[in-house]
């Protein structure tokens, strides 16, 4: 066999092996761990791009583990959306990495592992074909998170921690609960025989089947962030560090990926409809409120994950493939956006006054380091001159990226979701509903934005920080991209709609999976 029959299986490999291999150095070979994780993030990035573009010549790859083919072994399964959602994972992981170079790595043990093993989680939920590893890697990367959220100490982070880790332990019951009574019914829990035992299920089982599905979507929606399930998400990802919260931006996306992953292959969009699109509309409404209430900036951007949340499960509630593709194209844009923006917020912040920092690290958070002892890490990398100007053009970027204005791609986004919204003839009523809310939440995050903008940048008097370039990189990373896929419209548009065709029409799925 070469070594392509193993590219479904490497993004789960890779990162485990390197998470693992990096708990048996010392502590202090934070050098070594760097180059090992940032090369095990840059073979990912290669990985899911052969992935993505061997998708359009074999739609779906399918990895039995053990040599056991499914339903009867553990299989991994990669089709169009699993590898964009790997693609998008690593490269939110490699901006998160360099990020913490400057310093956050050191500030907690196990930086380099836990990041590994979260892409263990993240990527394993995306390329899973059976319910019971949906499960184990979910927990794998929530465990990870629990421990980013809580890296480099601080009241607010352990408050905060605490609050995520109850929500979320709560949920993965409820996914459990779920599951089981899947299996009670059906007696399997692969996605793809699943889809094909439901429709044949005894009307005497409904009853037990309808209720397991929707405790696993009470699940799903309470990671995705729904209102009223997401009203843990902007205090959490406010009070963690700057890299581990922009790399938080795709932990709301992997709920929202499995709704739309199941929902379509077990009920093919026949039912849910209606939850999922009032359900996303009231999350939109109570994201906009927040952003407009926002003074906090962590919280502006932990609330403008929640406007991105309810703009997708409203759109994939209309049941309309084309908006589903839209909505997926927005989905890439606004993760990339508010991942940015985190990084972002940690180096407008040290403008306040000199030293100050919202997410500082802490003397204290070191390992073995007593608070009049040791002094704070020193910073790595060059300080990049005229730091304001670039600080408050990304912010621009950011904000303009939020709000969904041209000519960024956030704006190419809303359009192709309103445009799909608004083809069907009559226009129901609905869609009139969202088209509003949409507009509104795009006017929300320019005015707040905006205020926060003449905040930091105008009204008041601020000292010039300190940017590196290490810092500055990733979230220049993470704009061009933005700018790339504002300039290559067409083409990720088109990979879009063929993912959401796909997704709708999940025969080639099944048939792969299942050999049939």
């Amino acid at each position: 066999m070469s070594w392509n029959d193993h590219l479904v299986v490497l993004p789960v490999v890779l990162p485990l092996a390197v998470g693992a291999a990096m708990l048996l150095l010392n502590e202090s070979r934070h050098a070594l761990k760097a180059a090992m994780s940032f090369a095990s993030i840059v073979a990912l990035i290669g990985a899911a791009v052969a992935l993505l573009g061997a998708a359009d010549s074999q739609p779906v790859r399918v990895y039995p583990l053990g040599g056991w083919p499914a339903p009867f072994g553990i299989v991994l399964v990669a089709d169009r959306l699993s590898a964009l959602m790997v693609l998008l994972a690593a490269v939110l992981a490699l901006a998160a990495l360099a990020f913490s170079l400057a310093r956050w790595h050191r500030a907690g043990p196990r930086f380099h592992s836990l990041l590994q093993f979260m892409l263990v989680g993240l990527n394993g939920a995306f390329l899973t074909g059976d319910l019971f590893n949906l499960f184990v890697f979910f927990e794998l990367l929530l465990a990870a998170s629990y421990a980013l959220t809580l890296h480099g100490s601080g009241t607010a982070r352990v408050r905060a921690s605490l609050h995520y880790i109850a929500i979320n332990l709560t949920a993965s019951l409820l996914f459990l609960i779920g599951a089981a009574l899947i299996y009670g019914v059906t007696g399997t829990l692969n996605m793809a025989d699943l889809a094909m035992r439901i429709p044949g299920t005894a009307s005497a089982d409904v009853v037990l089947l309808e209720a397991g599905a929707a405790i696993l979507g009470v699940a799903f929606l309470v990671k995705a962030g729904m209102w009223p399930l997401g009203f843990w998400l902007p205090a959490t990802y406010a009070a963690a560090s700057a890299p581990a919260a922009a790399l938080f931006a795709i932990l709301s996306k992997v709920g929202v990926y499995a709704v739309l992953r199941l929902w379509l292959l077990f009920f093919g969009g026949a039912v849910g409809n209606e939850l999922l699109l009032y359900g996303g509309m009231a999350t939109l409404a109570f994201g906009l409120i927040g952003v407009l209430a926002s003074q906090a900036l962590g919280r502006l951007a932990g609330f403008s994950l929640i406007v991105s949340s309810g703009t997708l499960l409203a759109v994939i509630g209309t049941g309309e493939a084309a908006a589903t593709g839209a909505a997926l194209y927005y989905l890439v844009v606004s993760t990339l956006g508010v991942s940015a923006l985190f990084l972002l917020l940690e180096l407008v912040e040290r403008s306040r006054e000199p030293g100050a920092d919202i997410l500082a690290v802490t003397a204290a958070a070191f390992l073995g380091a007593d608070e009049e002892e040791q002094e704070p890490p020193e910073e790595v990398g060059v300080a990049i001159p005229a730091a304001m100007a670039l600080l408050g053009l990304s912010f621009a970027c950011c904000g303009l990226l939020v709000a969904g204005l041209p000519p960024l791609p956030g704006f190419v986004a809303k359009v192709a979701v309103l445009g799909a919204l608004l083809a069907p003839e009559p226009v129901p009523p609905s869609a009139w509903a969202l088209l509003a809310l949409l507009s509104l939440s795009g006017l929300a995050a320019i005015i707040a934005m905006g205020r926060a903008g003449v905040r930091i940048f105008w009204a008041t008097q601020r000292s010039v920080p300190r940017v590196r370039v290490i810092e500055m990189a990733p979230v220049a990373l993470l704009l061009g991209l933005c700018f790339a896929l504002t300039v290559a419209a067409g083409p990720a548009m088109r990979y879009m709609q063929d993912t959401a065709q796909a997704l709708y029409s999940p025969r080639a799925y099944i048939e792969g999976v299942l050999g049939r």
